[in-house]
């Protein structure tokens, strides 16, 4: 799933090809996975981008204050195209989901190029979210957002307001959504990696020199995945994220830190992972599909 560090590269990406021109046209290729139907789609033809914003892990292409966005969820991509497909979409018939094509700039009569892009999904479990809104609140799961961790005004003690009087373990914290905005399963694990922190510690039990930690550990690792994908072209994306991660989906094989081997916990629909060495004192934590948190 794409989280902050892979949309703030879309967004950055899309701004960059996007801001200037106008929508030709936008074309439907799963009904289901447009989540609003008033204004409709086709109301973006012909207005300019003016901006593409990141909000969590939504991505918002601002159509003279239309708002496209949409969340591409776990099996959702976008794919880009210099030079925008002109078959017609029919609905249903493979994994693409919307197509919008853009005409040329309109402040550069020089310029020809006729872009667009698609939105996919992959797998039998469609979670892809396409909305059409006159503002960004209208879409319930950007309404609900918590604080996003690299937000100019997020500092230590924003972290340490959010973290006290928490019951709730770190790892399942940080990807909460309506907690702190756009951290999800991948980098939550690198985050506690980079922290040296057991996924399963309370929230509440750190105490200042953990969270200062912890705090560091979350700036240094979205900033320096964002640096890692800037520039990229959005079909590389998913392999700079890969190549990017220390522990998160590399269970069997070495912490690249101090050599152990990288553990992992599965639940009913997910897992995570982690260095014992590194994270726990060296206890390994148990499946917690078989057993219990080991003491």
């Amino acid at each position: 799933m794409p989280e902050l560090p892979e949309v703030e590269a879309l967004a950055g990406f899309l701004r960059e090809r996007l801001v200037g021109r106008a929508v030709d046209s936008v074309e439907i290729g799963a009904v289901s996975a447009l989540k609003t139907y008033d204004p409709q789609p086709t109301a973006l033809s012909g207005l300019e981008v003016t901006a593409v914003q990141r909000h969590g892990k939504f991505l918002d292409v601002d159509a003279d204050g239309l708002h496209l966005i949409f969340h591409l969820a776990r099996g959702g991509w976008l794919r880009w195209n210099d030079t925008a497909v002109m078959t017609t979409l029919k609905p249903g018939k493979s994994p693409l989901a919307l197509r919008v094509r853009f005409t040329p700039k309109m402040d550069d009569v020089h310029d020809e190029s006729t872009p667009g892009f698609d939105l996919t999904e992959a797998g039998t479990k469609k979670r892809l979210a396409i909305y059409l809104v006159r503002s960004p609140q209208q879409v319930p799961g950007i309404a609900t957002l918590g604080p996003d961790p690299l937000a100019e005004g997020f500092t230590r003690d924003t972290l340490a307001q959010i973290l006290a009087g928490q019951r709730q373990q770190i790892k399942g914290l940080l990807r909460d959504q309506s907690t702190l905005a756009g951290v999800g399963n991948a980098y939550s694990d690198e985050v506690l990696h980079a922290a040296r922190m057991s996924p399963f510690a309370i929230a509440a039990k750190l105490d200042h020199e953990q969270v200062d930690t912890l705090f560091e550990a979350l700036q240094n690792t979205l900033r320096g995945a964002i640096a890692a994908a800037a520039g990229k072209p959005a079909k590389e994306l998913k392999d700079a994220k890969r190549a990017g991660l220390s522990v998160h989906a590399r269970t069997g094989e070495a912490c690249p830190v101090c050599g152990d081997v990288v553990r992992e916990v599965s639940f009913a629909d997910s897992s995570l992972q982690y260095c014992a060495t590194c994270q726990t004192g060296g206890k390994v934590l148990a499946d917690r599909r078989m057993s219990r948190l080991l003491k």
